[in-house]
């Protein structure tokens, strides 16, 4: 899948809205890294946290380097 076609697919499932100038330039170029970082202020996450996590998801299947971050501060 091609870096247009990537965020075409993201765009369909609505996980991005809008995205800096050049994304897809860069997804294009190399492998990437997407990240997500999440500080629970709950005893555990809930669904509004599968939304990062799903695109993070689809970047891997094409082949670039997801980043997950859980932290304890608040959790």
């Amino acid at each position: 899948m091609s870096a247009h076609s990537l965020l075409d697919e993201l765009r369909w499932r609505g996980l991005v809205y809008q995205h800096t100038d050049g994304l897809a330039e860069a997804l294009g170029a190399g492998v990437v890294s997407g990240y997500a970082g999440f500080d629970p202020t709950a005893p555990s996450l809930h669904v509004g946290n599968l939304v990062p996590v799903m695109g993070l998801m689809h970047l891997q299947r094409q082949g670039h380097r997801p980043v997950v971050l859980v932290g304890g501060g608040t959790g």
